[in-house]
């Protein structure tokens, strides 16, 4: 089977090569390929590593997170946190200046986070983030505060993320929201230069930058949502960077003299969750059944060819929360059919998978659940969606399958990101599980700020999903990409958001 997915995919490859490329090679110049074009480069819209990969490099935030995931000051100098955890005072960096000569002060840091907490925020993906603050207070020109409503033990980690990236007032105030969406501005390494909707986006290093001016001249985003057809323009040099490389691609690039892939572990992971509320799957026994039918070992092996960890909850062993003691579900077949006996179920029972249709290689890991489901009874089927409507509409309104696929980027590094928002009754991507005592866990570590015990709270949580069968977690994912070795100077970043202030090109 491994050798026809391989085929398969080789097959797809071949046939992209005609497509026309855009040289990659001026002087200067790194080209990046991103799967999804966000429409909007405003970062209180978004919550895509797609958007990261490219925000990240136009917008600075008060705090940086480093490649080795420790948090370091950015447009803040320092901070310190008053008032038992409700009051966070930021002292900021001086003579920063936003790429159109705006200046940077507190008074900008104030006005980005009255839009991020208002109407304007309420209308993006990043609000939620940061429901635990009340209003930022100007202390002085360079000194601001975040005063909370309640504690928020993850807040820090939030500030390094995209949401709360730093926008110029006079800029958004002169030219409307619409215009910022369209033509961004921050204070970050580099500028915008134009942008063509699901085609490209140009960026040129800002030569003003406080933390240094870029190695590079330009940098260009190619939207290319295909993973084979990533992988062809990077062979044929119409991009440096993939940023979707299938599995089954990799050899093919790693026999390339001028090519190379990278693969670290990141915070993605892959999950499939129940439809718990209707449907075959409401009854436990039944998930328990699924979860034991899948050898989640061999799809790390064969499909994943080992990029990839196996997880017992949905979070990697970089997540604050993790616990390495926590068993998983075994593997187990004839437990498997037993259960599906047990539970009432008659042979071929059908069973609906909901995946997004554009991953390729999420698409191989599902038809192999397929094959291991339909071993123990089941009639599997795959329910295929675009990305942008899987994630805006089929799982926010419960248009599920019994099963439904969810990657998650545990962009906080911290499981209460992953935890409260696809656990917690009500939230936007939690169509289906209403627990009381879940919800109550949930609550309860974000009114700690104690490390140790937050810490033991969430693998209470992780425990407890685990023991009601609310998922089948599958793997962590390696964060992999193809990249020309032309490129020098970019470090690989378990987060995959790819800062490239200290990249250059030979």
């Amino acid at each position: 089977m491994k050798a026809v997915w391989k085929g398969l995919f080789t097959a797809v490859a071949l046939s992209a090569l005609p497509l026309m490329s855009v040289p990659a090679s001026a002087a200067g110049t790194v080209t990046v390929a991103n799967a999804t074009d966000a429409g909007s480069w405003d970062p209180i819209d978004t919550f895509t590593l797609d958007w990261g990969r490219v925000g990240s490099n136009i917008f600075d935030a008060l705090i940086q997170r480093s490649n080795d995931l420790k948090l370091n000051p950015g447009l803040a100098l320092s901070w310190t946190i008053s008032d038992d955890g409700k009051r966070f005072r930021f002292k900021l960096r001086p003579n920063v200046k936003f790429q159109d000569g705006e200046p940077f002060d507190a008074a900008a840091v104030k006005f980005t986070f009255d839009r991020l907490l208002g109407p304007d925020g309420s209308k993006g993906a990043q609000q939620s983030n940061y429901t635990a603050i009340d209003h930022a207070e100007v202390v002085d020109d360079m000194t601001v505060d975040l005063i909370l409503k309640q504690t928020d033990p993850v807040l820090i980690t939030k500030l390094a993320g995209y949401g709360a990236m730093i926008v110029p007032p006079a800029y958004i105030k002169e030219k409307g929201v619409d215009y910022f969406r369209t033509h961004p501005v921050g204070t970050g390494p580099f500028k915008f230069v134009d942008y063509t909707p699901k085609v490209s986006l140009t960026l040129a290093a800002n030569p003003d930058y406080w933390g240094g001016a870029p190695k590079l001249d330009k940098l260009v985003y190619r939207f290319i949502s295909e993973a084979a057809t990533q992988v062809a323009e990077l062979q044929s040099g119409g991009i440096d960077v993939a940023s979707l490389v299938p599995i089954s691609l990799i050899d093919t690039i790693k026999s390339d003299a001028k090519l190379d892939v990278v693969s670290i572990t990141g915070p993605t992971v892959n999950s499939l969750r129940f439809n718990v509320q209707s449907g075959v799957t409401k009854d436990p026994l039944v998930r328990k059944a699924i979860i034991e039918a899948v050898d989640r070992d061999a799809i790390i092996k064969q499909i994943m060819q080992g990029n990839a960890k196996p997880i017992a909850s949905l979070q990697s062993q970089l997540s604050f929360g993790y616990d390495p003691g926590l068993q998983r579900t075994p593997y187990d077949p004839a437990a498997a059919k037993a259960d599906f006996a047990k539970a009432g179920l008659k042979p071929g029972t059908p069973i609906k998978i909901s995946i997004i249709g554009d991953d390729q290689t999420f698409r191989e890991v599902a038809q192999a659940v397929a094959g291991y489901l339909q071993v123990v009874g089941f009639a599997p089927s795959l329910s295929p969606s675009e990305a942008n409507t899987y994630y805006t509409d089929v799982i926010p309104n419960g248009h599920t399958g019994d099963l439904f696929a969810q990657g998650w980027g545990g962009w906080t590094f911290d499981f209460d990101n992953t935890a409260y928002l696809l656990y917690h009754s009500g939230q936007f991507w939690n169509p289906y599980i209403k627990d009381q005592k879940l919800d109550q866990m949930l609550e309860a570590q974000r009114a700690i700020m104690d490390h140790d015990k937050r810490q033991a709270i969430l693998r209470d949580i992780a425990k407890y999903i685990s023991d009601n069968y609310l998922e089948l977690p599958l793997y962590n994912s390696n964060t992999v990409y193809g990249i020309n070795k032309r490129v020098k100077g970019l470090d690989p970043a378990p987060d995959d958001r790819m800062r490239f202030q200290n990249a250059s090109v030979e």
